[in-house]
């Protein structure tokens, strides 16, 4: 049994990952989303801004981390930017491993017109919208829905993003159209490029890749149970 739209129950709280465990590299998102926060994801609170914000770093951090190899890059910060962002928002995780201190390498030009676009048409949330914009648009150059490829548990999450951080932009998107595909829109119509094949939405071929379900299980939750299946039970003696 799960709870609509969040995490299935096996993704159960037990207790923050070992100091040990997170120098080696620790690959459980939602292990390291504990060692971030203190608490399990599942049950996080994010009734006012400063605790969404937290949520929402520690969701993208978390995912980022369980992939492996340096954590700047697949969270699309800079080594420096990623430590002011644990420095604010996490100053008790203590020591994350080296993978969290590993440059990031050059930056995808894909992922920088994204970044680029979503800064120009950012709040002003200080520097926590300045580091979201790159987060952002690195996960974005993932395969699956933006809100699973964050870390988040729901659409919903995302749309709160999108709206707190990237007011200018998010009031645009007046259809409710998928992030991603939004994001890309907007990008080509910047360009002066239409990406749509008609004027009307419900007329063309492709409303279900713009406005299609975009429901699923979350990616921190798919992280762990691959982990659980890979781990072999032991058997009591």
């Amino acid at each position: 049994m799960s709870i609509p739209g969040v995490f299935p129950l096996f993704l159960q709280p037990n207790g923050p990952l070992p100091a040990a465990r997170a120098t080696r590299g620790e690959t459980d998102a939602a292990a390291i989303y504990r060692r971030l926060t203190g608490c399990d994801p599942i049950t996080a609170l994010i009734g006012d801004d400063t605790q969404f914000d937290r949520h929402v770093l520690a969701s993208i951090l978390a995912l980022a981390a369980s992939e492996g190899g340096s954590v700047a890059r697949h969270a699309g910060l800079s080594v420096p930017a990623l430590a002011a962002l644990l420095h604010r928002h996490f100053p008790l995780a203590g020591n994350l491993g080296p993978r969290w201190h590993t440059a990031a390498g050059p930056e995808d030009d894909e992922a920088a017109m994204v970044r680029d676009l979503l800064l120009s048409r950012r709040a002003p949330t200080g520097e926590t919208g300045v580091w979201l914009a790159g987060m952002v648009a690195r996960r974005a150059m993932e395969p699956n829905h933006l809100w699973e490829d964050l870390g988040l548990r729901q659409r919903a999450e995302l749309t709160r993003l999108m709206g707190r951080h990237f007011t200018p932009l998010a009031k645009t998107n007046i259809n409710n159209m998928r992030w991603k595909r939004f994001l890309y829109r907007a990008l080509c119509e910047d360009d002066g490029f239409v990406m749509c094949s008609t004027p009307v939405c419900t007329q063309c071929a492709d409303f279900d890749l713009c406005f299609g379900d975009e429901s699923g299980e979350s990616r921190m939750a798919e992280r762990r149970r691959a982990l659980e299946r890979a781990t072999p039970s032991l058997s009591p003696s």
